[in-house]
């Protein structure tokens, strides 16, 4: 199941929410986990059959652990750690690069099952925890029910954001449950449904239709590809954020917000601070940081901020192109970091910004291509002036433009910041009016639901 399916908004989000208020406090947690296990086995059973697996190992792991911990046997408890990451390693290795890596090396063995959903985010929450514990992070790991619904949460579960079980833990004997947070989140995950149904998915056709002849189309037809992919993926992936956060305050939880604006960003490091922030404060405490972070001298820095990029490309997907993808932002950090120190502060704010957007732009290029040399014929094509435009090209500029405005001011804090002042001024028509916008938006996701060939979210495949 997923959030834009039809059947989510429509019966299963209205009776789980139902079903939660009408239990007793005592019952909350309970209720919650069953409607997670719900959640996956309504996709597949065999999903439900790994993560519970999953969830079952990690928490004897986590035991395990605690009690090496508390009997300071370190070397044991390494070997424990080490044993138990390597463990979840493997299963995300089977299941997301067994393929990749019998077809790099020639093996006819193909795995013909799909990888399990959330595959990705439910390991890496797995491995934050069992880190924590070792570390003494984490002062008990609570019961198995705490820990199941830690991994299996179904808001967070498809894709993420990805948050510590330190964090989470407290939250589940104490939701915090109010009108006002209630009202927040359904808001939140109104827009949200929007993001992805109303603009993010129609992006996708202006998307699909540039890129249907990557060798003979025209720079303009290229650039708009790009341009309709590049904000594409951010409604597509914020838009899930914003639904994931809203649904956790409804369920009385707080989940670490995962986008703040990255296409504002003023430099390639700022825009990973802002975008996926969760996925990159995983990354900073678990490998960065244990791998000496920037304190052993500039050389390991580089080396440290080059490997945590690589492995931030192949988390993504099972291809060389996500490597490249992972490389190129960090080959630009590093430079940002020791060639451009002390010059990207006295170039203008707004040449930054364009610079940095054009070059996540151009990564996303990789991102989206199905193999290296596809990535640079379209960069090619991008940059090829003497065919600047086709009858392509001008069609789909003529039908789009006025939605890539749209995103491109929504992408910014404007229409935020407008929405708290107006909200300030206390009108009680104003009230009347957000009833109205985020009813008519619902109502026009729903529609899109059912009018639109079901598109999965973009990150649900990593």
């Amino acid at each position: 199941m997923s959030f834009d399916q039809l059947l989510f908004p429509v019966v299963f989000l209205p009776l789980s929410v139902l079903l939660f208020r009408a239990v007793p406090a005592k019952a909350k947690k309970g209720v919650l986990l069953a409607l997670s296990l719900v959640f996956i086995a309504w996709g597949s059973l065999l999903d439900l059959a790994v993560i519970v697996l999953s969830v079952l190992f990690n928490y004897l792991a986590g035991l395990r652990l605690d009690d090496l911990r508390r009997a300071a046997d370190a070397k044991r408890a390494r070997t424990s750690v080490t044993i138990a990451a390597l463990v979840n390693v493997c299963l995300l290795a089977f299941f997301k690069y067994f393929n990749f890596a019998a077809s790099t090396l020639h093996i006819g063995a193909r795995l013909s099952m799909a990888a399990p959903v959330g595959v990705s985010f439910f390991t890496f929450s797995a491995l934050s925890f069992l880190f924590d514990v070792y570390r003494g992070r984490v002062k008990t790991p609570g019961t198995l029910a705490d820990f199941a619904l830690y991994i299996c949460f179904f808001p967070k579960l498809v894709s993420g954001p990805i948050i510590q079980f330190r964090d989470m833990r407290p939250q589940f004997d104490a939701p915090v449950i109010t009108r006002g947070r209630t009202e927040t989140g359904m808001r939140m995950f109104v827009l949200g449904l929007a993001k992805k149904v109303l603009i993010a998915n129609t992006l996708g056709l202006t998307f699909n239709a540039a890129t249907a002849d990557p060798k003979g189309a025209s720079a303009l037809t290229a650039w708009l590809g790009t341009l309709a992919y590049t904000f594409m993926l951010y409604y597509d992936f914020s838009g899930y954020s914003d639904m994931a956060e809203g649904l956790g305050y409804v369920f009385g939880f707080r989940l670490p917000r995962n986008f703040k604006y990255p296409y504002c960003a003023e430099s390639v490091s700022d825009f990973w601070r802002r975008w996926h922030a969760s996925l990159g404060a995983w990354f900073r405490d678990y490998i960065y940081i244990p791998l000496g972070g920037s304190r052993a001298g500039d050389g390991k820095t580089v080396r440290n901020l080059l490997i945590v990029w690589a492995l931030t490309g192949v988390w993504h997907g099972a291809n060389w192109t996500f490597l490249v993808w992972g490389l190129y932002h960090g080959v630009i950090i590093v430079l940002e970091k020791f060639v451009f120190r002390g010059v990207i502060d006295r170039v203008p704010k707004v040449l930054r910004r364009a610079v940095t957007f054009l070059l996540a732009m151009f990564g996303w290029v990789f991102f989206y291509a199905g193999s290296i040399g596809e990535a640079f014929t379209h960069l090619g094509r991008m940059f090829a002036f003497s065919h600047f435009a086709d009858e392509t090209g001008l069609y789909l500029l003529g039908s789009v433009w006025p939605l890539l405005i749209a995103a491109g001011i929504g992408a910014t804090p404007l229409v935020r910041a407008q929405c708290l002042k107006w909200a300030k001024r206390g009108k009680p028509w104003l009230n009347v009016v957000i009833i109205i916008l985020f009813a008519a938006l619902l109502a026009l996701s729903i529609a899109g639901l059912v009018s639109q060939t079901y598109t999965s979210f973009l990150y649900a495949q990593f």
